[in-house]
Order: structure tokens, then sequence, then C-alpha cells
């Protein structure tokens, strides 16, 4: 055998045993007549001694190893004399006896350890060797324990791992479909899952009333920190379920996994927000609440009491206040109102008030408004002396709120107040059913068109859809949402209203959906689901700030595979046969 121990199990009990370890040489050390080498594996790191005194050819040998090297050392097993407190095997060396280069290296790109000299495209294009890093293989270690922990949880409740296809139909109603062309079909194609939404609902209608997948899923959208082209999903559906059944089981599971993984006791029953008190309050609906600055509503506070155009002519005057920030210097204001100009945050200005210590006041609108009247403005806020209010204003109220929630995020963060080790976790319920889309001028599913209407609702359909509420929920940690789900339609005459709210014909709707419609013919029970998204699960208890750490082959934010070189063209032949001719892109 290769190996009788790994490089990470040995400890002082292990003392004058004969072992063998394999791995690659992290380092070497040369010190008068002895070398020592580091010798890791995926277990941990030994020090291995060479002595040129004991064995001069064996000691030359050693000099001569590589960063890198695939080697094979046996050797006797003693206590170190200098002890490193740092690694787990750091009471003990192995006086090297035996040495067999198995694999020689060429020189690595960049160094093999926690913090590297590679930067994120070269550690890409080079992933095989970024997962020998001990950082990212940890994130691996804790995504492979999470996703025992999550199936032992759900099997103990009764639930069932069931596979579904990864070549389905395409559904174009949502994300973009990567779409894969049928060679046997010719002119023909199949999709890859954006999720398997309708395939989980027709195993309730087949009686798997409780039913659970790690899912591939695949999106063809643009990338941020938290999206990959393909992503795993934690894919549940059960039947027979309100609302709160479901969100009672996967608050449990979300308790479990906080306790096993971090050690952190949730409270046994979390917060539930509506989604309008979360735009209201936080101008998000996946709020931070790690910490506060809750936005409070000013226009009324403003209104006609200055000749001041910006609020007079706004739809919407907000605040933050931000405590014990009253000492903020000009440029750190400057970079503040810059930072909201941004176009990815799209304000035109800032307007802030300093409430000082010494109970003076200075604002960037104190020429327009009095000393009095900006008072009330720190009652209206329940600022304190020392406090930095900071306001925005606009003619679009909910464009305004995401404008001060990019802000609110962003003195977070300078704070320090987004701290990784604490977690804030909520479920966001009561969403609108629909969404106007521009681009399409047209009403779309916020969530799926599946989902289910509050009942209360329901009249709405005929006379004001866009007030319609969906029975939908989203779990949220962090400011991120981890996932979400709703009850579901399971009365066909109910789907028909909301494919024909959508602007679906009924022959449109039965051509991509008519396996779904004729299904539920047969008796559909009531039936809902959620799924919580793996990768974004994992980063967030590993403290990362991109989902591309805790995925073992991830793609760049251009949606490229580096180290693989995908996408890339296929040659005439295959395209001949997939009956497919590509037309170049015109500049």
């Amino acid at each position: 055998m290769y190996r009788t121990k790994t490089c990470g199990e040995l400890r002082q009990a292990n003392v004058g045993e004969v072992v063998t370890l394999a791995g690659w040489v992290q380092r070497t050390r040369k010190m008068g007549g002895m070398t020592f080498v580091d010798l890791r594996d995926r277990y941990g790191i030994t020090q291995i001694v060479f002595n040129n005194e004991v064995d001069a050819a064996l000691c030359e040998a050693a000099n001569h190893l590589g960063r890198e090297y695939v080697v094979q050392i046996t050797g006797k097993v003693e206590e170190r004399s200098s002890k490193n407190a740092n690694i787990a095997t750091g009471d003990i060396e192995i006086i090297a006896q035996q040495l067999n280069v198995l694999s020689e290296s060429a020189t690595p790109p960049f160094t093999i350890e926690d913090n590297t000299d590679g930067g994120d495209d070269l550690r890409m294009k080079y992933r095989y060797l970024d997962l020998r890093r001990n950082a990212v293989r940890k994130n691996l270690e804790l995504r492979h324990r999470m996703t025992i922990l999550i199936r032992n949880f759900l099997d103990s409740r009764d639930f069932i791992e069931v596979e579904t296809p990864i070549l389905i139909g395409s559904t174009p109603e949502g994300a973009r479909d990567f779409v894969v062309p049928s060679r046997m079909n010719p002119g023909q194609f199949y999709a890859l899952p954006q999720s398997p939404q309708t395939l989980k609902q027709l195993l309730m209608v087949a009686g798997f009333d409780r039913y659970f997948q790690i899912a591939k899923c695949f999106r063809d959208e643009d990338l941020r920190a938290d999206r990959q082209p393909e992503f795993t999903q934690i894919d549940c559906e059960m039947s027979y379920v309100d609302q709160e059944d479901v969100i009672e089981v996967f608050e449990g599971m979300a308790r479990h996994l906080f306790k096993e993984v971090r050690g952190v006791d949730l409270p046994e029953k979390l917060q539930q927000m509506t989604w309008h008190d979360a735009m209201r309050l936080y101008g998000s609906d996946k709020p931070d609440l790690r910490f506060g600055m809750t936005f409070v509503e000013l226009k009324d506070t403003f209104a006609g009491k200055a000749d001041f155009a910006v609020f007079n002519e706004a739809a919407y005057i907000g605040g933050i206040c931000v405590p014990g920030c009253a000492g903020y210097s000009r440029k750190q204001l400057d970079e503040l109102t810059n930072f909201v100009k941004r176009p990815q945050v799209g304000a035109k200005g800032l307007v802030y008030i300093k409430f000082n210590e010494d109970g003076s006041i200075k604002s960037s609108i104190d020429k327009f408004y009095t000393a009095e009247q900006l008072l009330e403005v720190k009652e209206a806020m329940g600022a304190k002396d020392g406090d930095l209010v900071l306001i925005l204003s606009g003619d679009n109220a909910n464009k305004t709120r995401v404008q001060l929630c990019s802000l609110r995020l962003e003195m977070g963060e300078r704070l320090g107040l987004r701290d990784k080790d604490k977690f804030e976790c909520l479920w966001i319920v009561d969403f609108p059913l629909f969404e106007w889309s521009d681009e399409e001028q047209r009403l779309m599913s916020t969530h799926h068109p599946f989902t289910m209407p509050n009942p209360e609702d329901i009249p709405l359909l005929d006379s004001d859809p866009a007030k319609v509420r969906a029975m939908a929920y989203d779990f949220v940690c962090n400011g991120i949402e981890v996932g979400g789900g709703s009850l579901r339609i399971h009365d066909g005459k109910l789907q028909a209203k909301m494919f024909e709210v959508l602007g679906f014909t009924p022959e449109k709707a039965m051509a991509q959906f008519g396996f779904l419609i004729n299904a539920f013919k047969y008796g559909a029970p009531p039936h809902a689901g959620l799924a919580f998204g793996l990768d974004r699960f994992v980063s967030i208890m590993a403290g990362l700030d991109s989902i591309r750490d805790c995925i073992a082959f991830p793609k760049n934010n251009s949606g490229r595979d580096v180290m693989l070189d995908a996408p890339s063209t296929i040659d005439q032949a295959q395209l001949d046969e997939l009956f497919l001719d590509v037309k170049a892109p015109q500049e």
C-alpha cells in the first residue's frame, strides 16, 4: 500500500511507530546537515526530517525535491523538540528512512497556501491546484457535511429522494433556458432545467407526498457573486400541507444545520415579515437584520416647509439614522455622495444632517430649512446628539427605497456591522403574485405561474391582478435569499385563470404545460414546496463573499470555465450531425 497513515493523524501516542506517508511537498528547509520537508495531503501536514549524518544519500535526494512533488516516505515517529501548535501533528515528526518520488511537479503558478499569491483568474485556470489549498478544501468538506446532514434530516421526516431528468422541454417563462439540440429529432431541442418545479408537482400527483432532491439546475442569466449558470438546489415538495407546515419543517432544518455546523442556536420561532414591510423599512425583499438603520419616511416632515424643489417635487423622501457618526468629515460625506451617484445605485444626490454632540446642527440643506425644522427631522428619525442622518429622495418610491438600501448596506459595511459570524434569519411572506415587466410589457409571475394566490385576493385576478398576494415565502439570512417556495395551484380551473392573466392563450398554455394540466385532471392533492440554494447556504456557513469557492469547478463572471475553456466552438461535422448552422454575431 502507498501509505499506512495520513499526514493529519499522527500524535504523540504514535511515537516509536514506523509509518509510511504519501502526499505533496509543501516546502523544504535546509538547516545545516538536516533537511526538513513539510508533507501535505487532504488531512493535514506532517514534518519529515532527513539527517545527513544518518543517511547522506537520502538527505541529498530530499534536497532535490520541488514544491508539489508527490512522494512516499517511510520513517519512524519521534517527538519534536520544537513543537508547532499551529498544526494538529505539531508534537511529532518523522525521521525518514526511505523516500520514493511518485510524481515530479512543474513549479506551480501560485503558492499552494491559505494566503496565496494567485489572483482569481489564475486560480480558476488552475482550479485543480487551487483545490489543494486548505481554505478551498475546507469549503468543499463543509458542503459535503451539510449535504449529509440535510439528507439525514429529511430522511428522518419521511422525505424520499427522487432524481428528475436533466433533459426536459423548454418552458421560457422566467430566466433564459440553456438548450440542447437533439440529433435524433432534427430541429428540436431539449432544455436544461431551471428547477425541477413541474416534475416535483407531478410527483405529488403520483402520490410521493414528501420528495426531495439535491438537484442540479441551470439558468442562462447574467452572473454576479451569488449566481452561477449551473447551481445546486435542495429541492423539496410536500402534499397535504399549508404554508405554516412548510415553514415549520424547513425552519427546523435550518435550525439543525446552524446548530450542527456553526454551533449557533436560532430562535425557536423565526420572524416573519411581509414583503411590503421589508420594502418599506429596508428597501429590499432580503433585508439584513444584523444591524438597524431602518428607513423613516420624511415626506410629511418636509412637506411645504421650504422652497427646496428636490424635496417638494419628490414622490418619496426617506432617511436612515447612523448612530455616532455626526463627526463624519466632508471627505467622508463626499465619498458617500459619490457612492449613491454610482450607476449601480443611481441616486442623483445625498442630503445629510449632522446632529453634533454639542447640540449644534450642520446640514447640506441648512440654507433651506431652519434649525427648528431640522429638529423635527431629528425627532421623526429618533436621532440623538452625535448621530448622522442620511436622506435620499426621488420620483419613484420603490426605486428610491432600493437606492437607500444600497446606502444602508454600505454604512453597515463601513461600520463593521455585517459580522459574518452573526446570523439573523427570517421569512419574507405575502409577496406580490405578479410583477410588471418593461421588457415584455405585461405582468409576469413574481415566482412562477404555479404559485397559489392568496385565497382572499382571488377575486382581484379579474379586477386588479397587480394587487394579488402570493402564498409564497422566502428564507433570508444576513441579507441573502437562501431559499424560497410557495403553495402550488392544484385546481385546473384556477391554473387556467393564472395562465390567462399572464397572457397565455389556452393553446399556448397547453403546448407548454399540457402535461401538468392533464395530470391535474386525475386528482391533484394540495401541495407546496421550497428550494434552498445549497451553494448560497454553504457560502454563508463558510463566511464567503462569493459562492464560487464552495463549488469544485465554478464558472467566472462571464459564464466561462477558463480551466476547460468552455464554452467553445464545435467542429462542422458535429454541427452537421445536429442539422445546425451557426450564425456569427453582427458587430
